[in-house]
């Protein structure tokens, strides 16, 4: 079961992680990407003030997941985390987190565009 979980939370992060990215392109799906991407900012930065910023509770269930599976070093971030696993490199935190959170506010601001744009 376990292993199970591993991969249904790696395949549902991951589709999560392309849906805030990109979901604002087609028009039948931008609300639904604007609350996903707030949702995600929320838990950022509201959970965050208590858990640590980035905070995510998928992160969380699928990290305790990986730890009942012997997966221990465990790095802060998600993507740094998901880019280690389907490259096999070992990509700076740094890195990884600016790339993820200009991404994300890029998202956003699309989002927020396409959803309130006068078309």
């Amino acid at each position: 079961m376990l292993k199970f979980l591993d991969y249904f939370f790696l395949v549902f992060h991951f589709i999560l992680i392309l849906f805030n990215l990109f979901g604002w392109i087609w028009k039948p799906t931008r609300g639904l990407n604007l609350i996903t991407l707030l949702l995600t900012g929320g838990s950022w930065f509201i959970l965050g003030i208590f858990y640590g910023f980035g905070y995510c509770p998928f992160t969380d269930w699928h990290f305790q997941v990986l730890r009942k599976l012997g997966h221990y070093n465990l790095p802060n971030s998600y993507i740094k985390y998901i880019a280690d696993r389907l490259t096999g490199l070992d990509l700076s935190a740094e890195l990884v987190d600016g790339f993820t959170l200009t991404l994300f506010l890029l998202a956003l601001a699309i989002s927020i565009f396409v959803n309130f744009s006068k078309k």
